[in-house]
């Protein structure tokens, strides 16, 4: 079993969006579970209103149905602190730090990439404005120019992200131009699949 954490430095920065479509790609040839650690149980509330083709539980029901699972992914409560962190990087195969691409969350994500150095964790670019703009990949580059491991993959803006949260499932099971978000959902799951294996 490997566990995949998902945790920010902040609200607002896809999070929760992340961590229920980081499941839904793994659940397509892995058993997996989403644990919803998160106060605001977004996932919980997403999946509540449709079906999700994973399970979903909060940390209390974890326990219960954790066996035979190939994946865990953790939705954590965003702002941990500097003990969290390190306590949730070491319970993990992989730690991601989604961020939006913004100057103000740089010194935040510096910090945290501080706290968790030892890990294996990577960065995630989310909430990207599309083409033509630049903010994602300015981001990245600043990432790891200062020595913070960065997915390739961004996530781009894009309102299918509410209107599968309202469906209660994940863009990859909307229609028409709905589903195109997955496409950098898709992207992310095989950089992280490569990255769980080294």
């Amino acid at each position: 079993m490997q566990i995949i954490t998902v945790t920010g430095y902040k609200g607002g920065v896809g999070k929760s969006t992340s961590a229920i479509h980081i499941a839904a790609y793994l659940a397509r040839n892995q058993k997996t579970i989403l644990i919803d650690g998160d106060p605001n149980r977004t996932a919980l509330n997403w999946s509540q209103r449709g079906e999700m083709p994973f399970t979903v539980a909060d940390e209390r029901q974890a326990m219960r149905l954790i066996t035979g699972h190939d994946f865990v992914v953790i939705d954590t409560p965003a702002r941990p602190n500097s003990d969290d962190l390190q306590e949730l990087a070491k319970g993990c195969d992989l730690l991601i730090l989604p961020t939006t691409p913004d100057v103000v969350s740089l010194e935040p994500m510096l910090a945290i990439a501080n706290d968790v150095e030892d890990a294996r964790y990577r960065a995630l670019l989310t909430i990207v404005p599309p083409y033509p703009s630049k903010e994602g990949e300015t981001m990245r580059n600043e990432l790891i120019a200062n020595g913070v491991p960065t997915f390739q993959s961004m996530i781009r803006r894009s309102a299918a992200f509410q209107k599968a949260a309202l469906a209660g499932k994940p863009v990859n099971q909307m229609s028409g131009r709905d589903r195109i978000p997955w496409n950098d959902f898709e992207a992310l799951g095989k950089e992280m699949i490569e990255v769980l294996r080294q």
